[in-house]
């Protein structure tokens, strides 16, 4: 089972839209996949595609009463071989009771484990913050997707935030034992000007020094409506284009999606070019 992890310690960058298009791109390509929605502020992943079943429980269930029970806590949307943890967090309790819990950086970890389907592929969709959720994420993962806009404010905020969040979950997955956590950083919503791939240029030179733990992926997300469109009707964005229209030249939502999901998990790229 390959579990990533999509975050950003800055809101609206792209995180859900992201995490829901690879899912079901994932889950179009014959891969058993599991969404999981630990954003309890903003849960937008929930309501993202219609449901087929909707459990009783949630993230909630999954992580403050150890719940694993399929039928409880996972429900199935309506794509098949997609499921997913909704968020539910009622009394808005979930973040400090792992803040105080002596495991709560580690149960999230510990319980995909106990998780009794066999899914190939989980994809963990988090807050726009730096909290305790996230880092749980972060620590159950083995690989992480972040999204970012090629603005150079939007990338030094990067730098202060999302990375800094990483090396501190680095530090901690060291006395665990486990490998540094590698980071595909993708540009999200790139226009075509001659200014955004400049400071787009600019910002790969910047993320080179970080090391091999962090790449950034030749692969980007254009700013195009389908995705917006896609959003509102409740389907992934490669279902209502598949080719690229004759008047644009930008790549079609299927060949970007498909073209990210190679990069970031190359091992499952003969199924993903089937799609």
């Amino acid at each position: 089972m390959q579990v990533t992890a999509t975050y950003s310690t800055k809101g609206g960058t792209g995180k859900t839209t992201g995490s829901a298009n690879l899912g079901a791109l994932s889950a179009d390509a014959g891969l058993r996949t599991l969404l999981i929605d630990l954003d309890t502020g903003q849960p937008t992943l929930s309501s993202y595609f219609p449901l087929e079943y909707t459990a009783p429980g949630g993230v909630y269930d999954l992580l403050v009463h150890n719940t694993v029970d399929a039928e409880k806590i996972i429900s199935r949307t309506e794509i098949p071989n997609l499921d997913i943890i909704l968020s539910n967090d009622p009394h808005n309790q979930l973040e400090t009771l792992l803040l105080h819990a002596p495991d709560g950086r580690l149960r999230l970890r510990t319980l995909l484990a106990r998780l009794p389907n066999n899914y190939d592929l989980v994809i963990i969709d988090t807050k726009g913050a730096a909290a305790v959720t996230v880092e749980a994420a972060l620590v159950a993962a083995d690989n992480a997707i972040s999204p970012l806009y090629p603005e150079m404010l939007a990338a030094r905020e990067f730098n202060r935030g999302t990375l800094q969040l990483l090396q501190g979950v680095n530090n901690l997955r060291r006395t665990l034992g486990l490998c540094e956590l590698p980071l595909n950083v993708v540009f999200n919503r790139q226009d075509k000007t001659n200014d955004a791939r400049d400071i787009a240029l600019e910002i790969r030179d910047m993320l080179r020094t970080m090391g091999a733990s962090v790449k950034v992926l030749g692969t980007h997300i254009p700013a195009l409506v389908t995705y917006r469109v896609a959003a509102s009707n409740g389907v992934p964005a490669h279902h209502l284009e598949r080719s690229t229209p004759s008047n644009r030249r930008t790549a079609s939502a299927l060949q970007t999606m498909k073209s990210v999901a190679c990069e970031v998990w190359p091992s499952w790229t003969q199924r993903f070019e089937g799609v």
